[in-house]
Order: C-alpha cells, then structure tokens, then sequence
C-alpha cells in the first residue's frame, strides 16, 4: 500500500509545515492584530487562505516533480499494483473532503475548521490543476508540450483566487463609483 511507505507522506508534510509556520507567525501579537484588520470579512479570508494554500502547493508540487524527473533525494512516483497513482487524484479527493466538509457547514461552526477547510480547499486544486492537462488529453503528458496546457490552468485558476482577494474591494469601489455618476447624471 503507498500510504505505508515513507515518501508517501514527504509531499503533504512539506505542504503542512510551510501552512503550520505561516499560521503560526500570523498568530503573533502584532501580527494577528493586522491579519483581524485585513479580513474582517470572512469571504475574504477564505479567498486568501486559499490562495496560500494554493501557491505554496503549486511551489512544492513542481519542486517535487522537477526532483522525481531528475532523481533528486527520496522522491519517487506512488505506484500501487503497478499502476501510478498521480497527484491529481488526491487532489480531486481533498476537493471531495473539503466540500464535503462545508455541506456539514463544519467551517461556520468554528473559525480554525473554517481555515483549514480553505487551506485545503487551495492545496487540492493545486494537486488537481497541476495535472490538468492530464484531464484534458487522458494520458500523462506532464512533461510533454501538451503539460503546457497545466500551467495555463493553474494561471488562470490562481489569478482568479488572487483577483477575488485583492480585486473585490476595488471591485466594489469601482461600482460605487459608477452608479453614484449614473445617478448624479440623472438628478441633474
């Protein structure tokens, strides 16, 4: 079974120490008090803890795949029966869990179930749009030209997560803006 091999875990323990020491240095005094200022608004928050969860996966998924293609340290493919079992497929069962999850509302119910449920929900699209040309030529081409079609995938997926972040309030203002001339235009 691969969960009984050592590297099996290499992947996901990485992931989880980087989330681990960043939550923890947001928990400091000083800088807990400007992460409470920054994300009043709970949406916001998940949409950044998301997105933090989906950037450094993307970082240490490509660094792990780079150091299997090359043979660099303990890594190596997860093979079961033969057959390799790709990261897109965990990716897609942390998409299941992590929904399944909300549906239970277990988000709402405590703040840091909340957190972790978007930390993960990032970490699992990362996994799964990181092979997504894989979804889309059904063979393993993430190393061939086709594998180009997985970073567009994930530029795409990470700007849209980094708009909603950063974009929403300048969104809002911009809106604001234009019906308040809008219907300024039609008082005059």
């Amino acid at each position: 079974m691969p969960w009984t091999h050592p590297t099996f875990w290499i992947l996901p323990l990485i992931i989880a120490a980087i989330l681990g020491t960043l939550s923890a240095l947001a928990s400091r005094k000083h800088l807990r008090k400007v992460y409470r200022e920054q994300f009043q608004n709970p949406r916001r928050e998940r949409l950044f803890l998301a997105s933090v969860g989906f950037f450094i996966a993307v970082a240490v998924v490509r660094g792990v795949t780079i150091a299997i293609h090359n043979g660099i340290g303990p890594f190596h493919d997860v093979s079961v029966n033969g057959r390799r079992i790709h990261h897109l497929v965990w990716g897609v069962l942390l998409l299941l869990l992590t929904g399944y999850g909300w549906l239970l509302d277990a988000g709402t119910a405590r703040a840091w179930v909340g957190r972790l449920l978007s930390m993960t929900y990032g970490v699992a699209a990362a996994l799964a749009l990181d092979e997504f040309a894989l979804w889309l030529n059904l063979r393993d081409v993430y190393w061939a030209r086709e594998g180009r079609e997985s970073f567009e995938a994930m530029g795409i997926f990470g700007a849209v997560l980094a708009l909603g972040v950063f974009g929403g309030p300048f969104f809002r203002g911009a809106v604001s803006e234009i019906a308040y001339l809008i219907t300024r235009k039609k008082a005059a």
